[in-house]
């Protein structure tokens, strides 16, 4: 089985990179969707303003219009960003030329180090999905689920080869997900129990070998 191909970009993505050169002070793609992200992820989609992105992102509002349209577009193309991310980091790790122990620790650690960078990412999407998916619907419908389906595809020819215990595929990527999302998603409740104020760089850790530990131990044949 050869290893799936990037991503392409999402029609929102693709669009606001095709604007034309020429303004006096170009706006960035990237720069927008990061200090939207931000925005997005403090005040959520109702709270948070194309000035306050402009101002968040350094850029005239009018250039946020010009590459993204409507907040709503925005929104959505920063949700697709999030997910190509995601969706990327599993290709680069789970294929069928790797084995399953350093396909799922690299996997893993990627989760956790995404939960630790980009913690408003997560919270927005965590968001998105809680109100059923509206704005990414689509995206759920084609590049999520044909991604799944590719990693699922993996599992089971690592099955086949007894490189990893019979398992659902797609309940199997459910628990990696949560278990890893938590650290962003549930952050406040983490930190209470682990009665600090913030996460260090040693509870991430702990967090990714724990989870090494249960996915390994669960998979692996005997």
């Amino acid at each position: 089985m050869s290893r799936p191909s990037p991503l392409a970009p999402s029609l929102t993505l693709a669009t606001a990179q095709e604007r034309p050169v020429g303004a006096p002070r170009r706006a960035s793609t990237g720069q927008i969707l990061r200090a939207a992200e931000r925005e997005f992820g403090r005040d959520g989609y109702k709270g948070a303003s194309m000035a306050g992105i402009a101002a968040a992102a350094g850029l005239p509002k009018a250039n946020i219009h010009y590459y993204f349209g409507t907040k709503e577009d925005l929104y959505r193309a920063v949700l697709e960003n999030i997910l190509d991310n995601w969706l990327g980091d599993a290709t680069v790790w789970i294929h069928a030329d790797a084995t399953p122990r350093a396909a799922l620790e690299g996997y893993i650690r990627s989760k956790i180090a995404f939960s630790r960078d980009r913690p408003d990412a997560s919270r927005i999407f965590a968001h998105e999905v809680l109100q059923g998916a509206p704005n990414i619907q689509n995206y759920f419908n084609t590049s999520l689920r044909d991604y799944a389906q590719t990693l699922e595809d993996v599992f089971s020819i690592w099955q086949r080869t007894g490189q990893m215990r019979p398992i659902n595929g797609a309940h199997f990527l459910f628990c990696i997900w949560a278990m890893t999302q938590t650290y962003a998603d549930m952050s406040a409740q983490v930190c209470t129990v682990l009665r600090k104020p913030a996460l260090a760089e040693q509870d991430y850790n702990d967090a990714a070998n724990t989870i090494i530990t249960l996915i390994l131990n669960g998979i692996e044949m005997t």
